[in-house]
């Protein structure tokens, strides 16, 4: 692949917005559309943008992760938040909220619906992001 100086540096400043974007899909996926699945898609387009524009072998030093623990631990966190109405004796998808009031963001609400989502998030990276460096290591 030849160096292209242009698409590179424009890749770096565009797969911040992207970042910023998909964290905030995901923390207003419960009160509008959007959330985990969403956020994780872009996510992982996020990363896609820089695969093409740098090679598999820069992004992997660039971000040592293994994308199929990502999806074991997605997996388990939803699943944990999921089988935790069971402990309560609620039905199950039931979620819970309650009010605080943190230092800088003020009074604010935290719903067990954004670990749910971060679960989903995280499987949607990793199963992604695991079928792009299958495809595109297989030369």
């Amino acid at each position: 692949m030849k160096n292209d100086l242009i698409l590179q540096t424009i890749t770096k400043f565009v797969v911040l917005i992207i970042l910023l974007f998909s964290v905030s899909i995901f923390f207003g996926g419960h009160y509008s559309p959007g959330g985990g699945f969403v956020g994780g898609l872009m996510t992982a387009g996020a990363i896609v943008l820089l695969l093409l524009a740098f090679d598999i072998k820069t992004v992997a030093k660039l971000i040592p992760i293994n994308y199929i623990s990502v999806v074991a631990a997605g997996l388990l966190i939803a699943s944990l938040t999921v089988m935790g109405a069971l402990f309560f004796d609620v039905p199950v998808m039931t979620h819970a909220y309650k009010y605080f009031d943190l230092p800088i963001l003020g009074h604010t609400s935290l719903h067990t619906a954004v670990v749910f989502d971060l679960g989903v998030y995280l499987v949607v990276v990793g199963v992604t992001m695991t079928i792009i460096q299958t495809i595109g290591e297989d030369e």
